[in-house]
């Protein structure tokens, strides 16, 4: 599957990360359309890349199928959306964890089944899902974002499995550290102390690339950082025991404070 020529959809085109995947998209030739709550916050971006704006709040299900209506000759999904969820889950109300799973799980999952079948009848296509190393690995006070990142990445590798023999690929494209968007730039967060980071201009370029090349995971992360991921991922308990010996860094508690402001 090519970008250039292609209907994309993008969501979570607000955010950092989502204006430079936006224009990184456009200049290799997508055409674009942009989805996020306001559709005044997205006029400046679409002007600037000639992409079409429809308003949609993904933790409504019905807003989501509205969506997929209004884009039905979607080529490529970059389903980028994502709500900050760090923090005690014990501090979250029930409306607050259902709307955090709605945007980050339910929302991909279900613009995937809505706008899959077009994409099987014509057998091209592609659907991105951009997760998290989160979905690799759990950290303290992260349950509620880990959880929903590690169902999209289940959900991505098994529909890969089921849609290849029809044409459509499907990727998995996960950041580490964002250190220029993301929450900690809208936070204020400090990294963590010797934590390298990577830009939002890497992950589009990772988004992009995944799709010319149906990848089916990628990593955007130093060498270090995905290492340490691996371990984790392979062996929990260890890393358990050592982010218990380690406490909570001082980083993540901004975060928590910073988002719980926010709620």
């Amino acid at each position: 599957m090519r970008v250039s020529g292609a209907t994309v959809l993008l969501t979570g085109a607000s955010g950092g990360i989502g204006r430079t995947l936006a224009r990184r998209l456009a200049a290799a030739g997508a055409d674009l359309v942009l989805t996020g709550r306001r559709a005044d916050t997205l006029d400046e971006l679409a002007r600037e890349t000639g992409a079409r704006v429809v308003a949609a709040d993904l933790a409504d299900p019905g807003q989501v199928a509205r969506l997929a209506e209004e884009c039905p000759d979607t080529d490529v999904l970059v389903a980028n959306a994502a709500l900050p969820a760090s923090g005690d889950l014990l501090d979250y109300s029930p409306p607050q964890i259902e709307r955090a799973l709605a945007v980050n799980l339910h929302a991909p999952v279900l613009l995937a089944r809505l706008l899959a079948p077009r994409m099987v009848r014509e057998g091209r296509g592609h659907l991105v899902f951009v997760g998290s190393l989160s979905g690799k690995a759990a950290t303290p006070y992260s349950s509620l974002y880990t959880a929903a990142k590690f169902g999209l990445r289940g959900f991505a590798h098994s529909i890969r499995l089921d849609l290849a023999p029809h044409g459509v690929g499907v990727s998995l494209v996960q950041p580490g550290f964002v250190g220029e968007a993301g929450m900690f730039a809208d936070t204020g967060a400090e990294v963590p102390g010797g934590v390298r980071t990577v830009s939002p201009g890497q992950v589009a370029d990772a988004v992009i690339r995944a799709v010319h090349d149906n990848r089916a995971e990628t990593d955007v992360a130093p060498a270090g950082v995905r290492l340490r991921c691996a371990v984790a991922n392979q062996f929990p308990g260890f890393a358990g025991r050592r982010s218990g010996r380690a406490g909570v860094p001082d980083s993540v508690r901004h975060i928590v404070e910073a988002q719980r402001a926010l709620r």
